[in-house]
């Protein structure tokens, strides 16, 4: 059996495709067996939901009446930093990007209440946001400072620009010490207090398709509640990890950068977050449809919790020092339990991810498809792969001389 995205894109356009989610076609194959359900399913939907860092936007604002050059200037977006030395009048703002005035943690744990994360979201909700930018000045560009507001409606472009989002597979956040942390994993209690983790598990997009054979540049996708695409790897895509035997990595892997039109996107699925201690990020629904070409590929969708394992990770020693060292593996359908045996103890278990919200992402996708409303891609260019022999290396410190 074997079909290509062409024929399965036809299906669609002819209301005939059999469209499923990744929580669905569980079921469906334990009823019909891989070989028959692969001849029957078309697509298979899936979808996350949670606090994406590695995500931004780039604005074009117009030029102003005279014309300021922003470019080696500085720009703020509601008093929050944004980049602006990519061009006259391009900004970029980061997920991650604070006030110039906010104390940080030197109030410890900082609240962190507004970044670039919110920024995005009330954009994206079509609020008025304060662009407060200055400048030189050049014979070509003379004025050195403007004061406005600006509203999505009215930029040239605003798009989503998100350079590692989706990881397939992460940490799981514990800490041994004697006291509490916070972490972009979320507040962590003393002594194994409790145990974060942040995944979708058997409806997150990579961890149905594990060696990326679908998956590639040019991949449409739902994103942030518009139509994005996958424009490249990742960073920090390792795809290099230990993996089950069914191919599941059991670690952090890989991971997707992606791009669409932020006109587009819905702030219910663009959430500015903040992460207590830590700092501010966003939210981020992204949802990736699987065509079913194989009995393989199908295969590797029926993928359930109790097959995905993840590393518990001690982020009171282990992670900021860099270390290897693991406290243990867990399988997500541990983890959605609410506690997990650690150490001779009972911990309790928290996601910082929304799996009910991950549902309906799988869910609108597959409205999108069945509806016609949503083509598939087919990619220009694969994601690479275990055979690539890419890993991801640490920084190589060298003294300044």
């Amino acid at each position: 059996m074997a079909k290509t995205i062409a024929e399965i894109n036809e299906r669609i356009e002819q209301g005939k495709a059999v469209v499923v989610t990744a929580e669905e076609i569980i079921d469906i194959v334990k009823q019909k067996g891989i070989e028959k359900a692969a001849q029957e399913v078309d697509v298979v939907t899936t979808g996350t939901f949670g606090p994406m860092c590695s995500s931004g936007a780039y604005l074009n604002i117009g030029h102003s009446k005279p014309r300021i050059k922003l470019g080696g200037g500085r720009a703020y977006l509601n008093d929050v930093l944004a980049y602006a030395g990519l061009a006259a009048a391009d900004i970029l703002i980061g997920a991650n990007a604070l006030p110039d005035d906010d104390p940080r943690n030197k109030v410890y744990p900082g609240e962190f209440n507004y970044g670039g994360g919110h920024v995005i979201e009330e954009l994206v909700a079509g609020k008025d946001v304060r662009l407060v930018a200055t400048g030189y000045g050049t014979d070509c560009y003379p004025r050195k400072r403007l004061e406005t507001w600006i509203n999505i409606k009215d930029l040239n472009e605003a798009v989503l620009f998100n350079i590692r989002n989706a990881y397939q597979n992460y940490n799981v956040a514990a800490n041994t010490s004697d006291k509490t942390i916070y972490t972009y994993m979320g507040v962590l209690r003393a002594n194994l207090g409790n145990i974060n983790y942040c995944s979708a598990g058997q409806l997150s997009p990579l961890l149905n398709d594990p060696y990326y054979q679908t998956i590639g540049i040019g991949t449409k996708i739902f994103l942030g509640g518009g139509i994005g695409f996958v424009a490249w790897h990742g960073t920090q895509h390792n795809p290099n990890v230990p993996r089950t035997e069914k191919g599941v990595p059991k670690r952090g892997a890989g991971a997707l950068c992606v791009i669409g039109d932020l006109k587009q996107m819905h702030p219910k699925w663009l959430v500015g977050t903040s992460m207590l201690g830590y700092g501010c990020t966003v939210t981020v629904g992204i949802g990736v449809p699987i065509p079913i070409l194989s009995e393989e590929i199908l295969r590797y969708t029926t993928v359930t919790d109790a097959e995905i394992f993840s590393a518990i990770v001690d982020y009171s020693d282990a992670y900021p020092n860099l270390k290897p060292d693991i406290l243990g593996e867990v399988s997500y359908a541990q983890l959605k339990r609410g506690k997990i045996k650690l150490q001779g103890k009972e911990v309790p278990t928290a996601s910082l991810s929304s799996y009910l919200r991950a549902v309906e992402i799988a869910t609108l996708l597959k409205e999108w498809i069945v509806s016609g409303k949503f083509l598939l891609t087919e990619p220009v260019a694969p994601l690479p792969g275990v055979e690539s022999g890419i890993t991801f290396k640490p920084l190589k410190e060298r003294p300044l001389e």
